[in-house]
């Protein structure tokens, strides 16, 4: 399934889930959890089936012998084993009177209703996974049976018949992603973006060893950990130990949840006990290969003697109100607790306020820069959060730094370097997230990595062309020697096509326009994913080279060395070191200009739509 059908499921999936839960007047956190269940269930049985043929392949009998699939068979294969009654089919199969078949749970009971049916099928998954005991909801009896039905039918969308557990993985976290920003808009639950996960994995490049995060949320760090090493031809739960503490018993929910439908093993510690201010629930301080965590900024009221009682503070408390006795911002005990945790070889990347890279604690960061820990540092700029507009920082701790980047650190000011999802989300497209970490490649003296990353936009131009149904379009592709000159022919022949669909839509008949409507905005949406590559490509090779030759870049970069940040009172703000971007010789910043582009051919194909939305309704009207 490409990669645009994918999308338009999962909308539709979406949308459909959505106007149920509108019309059972159930808020999101009472449908996020069962609605997730039912996604892990449908997911559970996908990868059940896969894995029953590569076993009954792997596991010949002789004709006439059946064999006996156990559950030790599955737990080889990272697969849940599911009795008949486990499965999303069996569900689905079951009469509309459930009362009337006469089946049983498991411990005998008569099941009445379609929800008892659901709550009986997730106790059969706990008792398969000790890492879900007590997780996946079984509240499925509250629901009314038509509600559950509708959602059965909706999540056994005939495309996902035909689709692997990777893609239905993926909808699961579409769905997880959706449910962020409403289950944040209920009760202030805080999840981390996707796109800061990914570039905290691509920058600390786990391999193998401890992973642990603090305050590990839903479990994105584990999850693009996971992926991040699978698609280096490893298996992650062989190559990771993955822990977690998450003082919040909702969010550990669905970080189990999260990590089991992704095939992943965790240890995670929930509840007061796991509030790493005061615990440290695992007893890995000094352990870790890994750590990777988004904790919540600016907590204040942190019981300072207790803090100091559970140690792993290695550079002392930071700034303590004496007479309450309380750290009045713990982002500094967050920061000594990611450090406190590694081994002399651990790598830590961690999401922080942008305030806590300058002004108080300057003798913590100073010992921070002097024990040679601090490593890069990027500031990310506003919206990148579901419900927050604030910006906020990365950090990344190295303890075994190469010769290369020994006493010096790494500053990316990348606070305007995104692209806009919607008017209050921003995000890092994948090919923006490779960019960034190409520079860090550099930094680290990998160029071999980078140019491994502009054979693949070679690469992704060439698809594009074989892939194009205008020969002009593919012909334009092949010409990658000027991408300032393929931008602006991209962007003209963009213009062509806008005004070729709306003469199109005019003389289409009438029971034809809504289909060539269609035609034409993916053709728009194609050329504008092709530009949107192009773009990236031209903004990488413009400030490193094609070969890749790292190099300061006012108002984006800078290696700065120990003397440079003692000068600066150990501030670790990227902005105090790359400085601002000079303005181009003409006066124009092609970059803007290239996203003013951007912004007029959204707002053609806007107008475009609109106009042919008028002039069908015109044709209506006239009854023609």
């Amino acid at each position: 399934m490409d990669n645009k059908k994918l999308k338009e499921l999962e909308a539709n999936l979406w949308e459909a889930a959505d106007d149920l839960r509108a019309n059972s007047n159930l808020t999101s956190n009472e449908y996020c959890m069962p609605v997730l269940g039912l996604i892990f269930l449908r997911y559970a049985e996908s990868r059940y089936e896969m894995a029953k043929a590569e076993i009954l392949k792997e596991h010949s009998v002789r004709p006439g012998r059946e064999f006996k699939l156990r559950p030790e068979h599955f737990q080889s294969k990272s697969a849940l084993f599911l009795e008949e009654e486990a499965r999303y089919s069996y569900l689905l199969s079951l009469p509309e009177n459930v009362k009337a078949a006469g089946i049983k749970d498991k411990d005998g009971r008569d099941i009445v209703s379609l929800g008892a049916a659901l709550d009986n099928v997730m106790s059969l998954l706990e008792a398969q996974s000790r890492q879900l005991e007590g997780v996946l909801p079984k509240s499925y009896y509250k629901f009314n049976d038509e509600l559950l039905s509708a959602l059965l039918r909706n999540f056994d969308n005939e495309l996902l018949n035909d689709v692997g557990g990777d893609v239905l993985g993926r909808i699961y976290e579409y769905f997880l992603g959706k449910f962020a920003k409403a289950v944040a808009q209920d009760d202030g639950v805080f999840f981390t973006p996707k796109s800061l996960v990914r570039l905290i994995v691509n920058i600390i490049e786990p391999e193998k060893g401890i992973l642990l995060d603090p305050a590990c949320g839903s479990g994105g760090m584990f999850v693009q950990t996971g992926d991040f090493v699978n698609n280096r031809g490893m298996e992650a739960n062989k190559k990771m130990t993955f822990y977690g503490q998450e003082k919040t018993e909702f969010n550990a929910k669905l970080c189990a949840m999260n990590m089991a439908v992704h095939g992943l093993n965790g240890n995670i510690a929930s509840g007061e006990a796991a509030n790493t201010f005061y615990h440290d629930a695992h007893e890995l301080a000094g352990k870790c290969d890994y750590v990777m965590a988004n904790p919540p900024f600016n907590v204040d009221k942190v019981k300072s003697d207790d803090a100091e009682s559970a140690g792993r503070l290695p550079f002392g408390l930071p700034t303590v109100n004496k007479k309450k006795k309380e750290v009045g911002n713990a982002n500094y005990l967050w920061i000594s607790y990611f450090y406190a945790y590694l081994n002399d070889r651990g790598r830590a990347g961690f999401v922080m306020a942008a305030s806590a890279t300058d002004g108080k604690e300057a003798e913590m960061r100073r010992q921070l820069v002097e024990a040679n820990a601090v490593d890069v540092m990027v500031s990310v700029g506003n919206n990148f959060f579901y419900t927050l507009s604030l910006p906020c920082s990365l950090w990344f701790f190295n303890k075994a730094k190469t010769e290369q980047t020994e006493d010096k650190v790494l500053f990316i000011d990348a606070r305007n370097y995104y692209t806009v999802v919607d008017r209050n989300l921003n995000e890092w497209s994948e090919w923006q997230l490779r960019n960034l970490t190409a520079i860090v490649w550099l930094y680290r003296g990998e160029k071999e990595k980078y140019q491994e990353l502009v054979a693949d936009y070679k690469a992704a131009l060439v698809e594009y062309a074989l892939q194009a149904q205008s020969t002009k379009l593919a012909q334009l592709l092949t010409q990658t020697e000027d991408l300032q000159a393929l931008q602006k022919s991209l962007a003209d022949f963009a213009k062509e096509v806008q005004e070729e669909a709306k003469q199109a839509v005019e003389k289409a008949k009438r029971n034809e326009k809504k289909s060539m409507r269609a035609y034409y905005d993916s053709e728009l949406a194609f050329i504008a994913e092709i530009a949107a590559v192009v773009e990236a490509w031209r903004w990488l090779v413009e400030k490193f080279g094609s070969e890749g030759e790292y190099q300061d870049v006012a108002g984006l970069c800078k290696i700065a060395d120990k003397s440079e940040i003692a000068e600066k009172n150990y501030s670790l703000t990227p902005g105090a070191y790359v400085g601002v971007a000079p303005v181009a010789d003409d006066g124009v910043d092609f970059g803007e200009r290239m996203r003013e582009i951007h912004g007029e051919l959204v707002h053609l194909q806007k107008e475009s739509n609109e106009l042919m939305e008028r002039i069908a309704q015109d044709l209506e009207a006239m009854g023609l």
